[in-house]
């Protein structure tokens, strides 16, 4: 597609106000996007760090992910090699028990429209259930730990499926230490092999 229709396009999601009257801080669209992006990072949304910042996995959920990956900030942040497009593009708002799920009209009005702005994807890291629901939809197991399990099924499709790297979900990486020993190495590998 042309580059104005892009720019026009981009320029059209940051001004997003679809689900303003169920945002507790208002919208701002928190993601990153280039035509040139190899590796696309699907989280969920933006937490209130964010959210404030507007920059995407600013906070200890993305340390854990860039070690994870095995890169450092600017690998991460470099959008002609990495496109980050969470669920939901605006903090939801917490619930009982942390923060909402994202919004749903969020990917419903512009994900396939920004995916097919990335010719050049190779992998798509799908971090948490709700990324793994919506790009394996019936492919997923029936939890997200044996999605996570199924790892390698999921890989000629370009999909890796990720645990959210929260700290809240330190209790399931206690539980599941195969995750450590054969996932990680694994996507090191091949995020080298995508970006360097």
């Amino acid at each position: 597609m042309p580059a104005t229709n892009y720019k026009k396009f981009i320029k059209e999601v940051r001004g997003c106000s679809i689900c303003m009257p169920h945002l507790p801080m208002g919208p701002n669209p928190v993601f990153r996007i280039h035509p040139k992006s190899r590796l696309l990072i699907a989280g969920q949304a933006p937490g209130i760090r964010v959210h404030k910042t507007g920059i995407p996995f600013n906070d200890p959920s993305g340390v854990r992910l860039r070690e994870w990956m095995g890169i450092d900030e600017d690998t991460f942040y470099d959008t002609e090699k990495i496109a980050i497009l969470p669920m939901g593009f605006c903090y939801p708002g917490t619930g009982e028990r942390g923060d909402l799920p994202p919004r749903k009209e969020c990917a419903d009005t512009w994900r396939h429209d920004l995916i097919s702005y990335l010719p050049n994807l190779q992998l798509t890291l799908t971090i948490g259930i709700y990324a793994i629901n919506w790009h394996l939809k019936d492919k997923k197991k029936k939890n997200l730990t044996e999605t996570v399990k199924a790892w390698e099924e999921y890989l000629p499709d370009g999909v890796l499926p990720l645990p959210h790297p929260s700290p809240r979900n330190n209790i399931w990486l206690k539980k599941n230490p195969w995750f450590e020993k054969e996932v990680l190495g694994n996507l090191k590998s091949k995020i080298k092999s995508i970006l360097l």
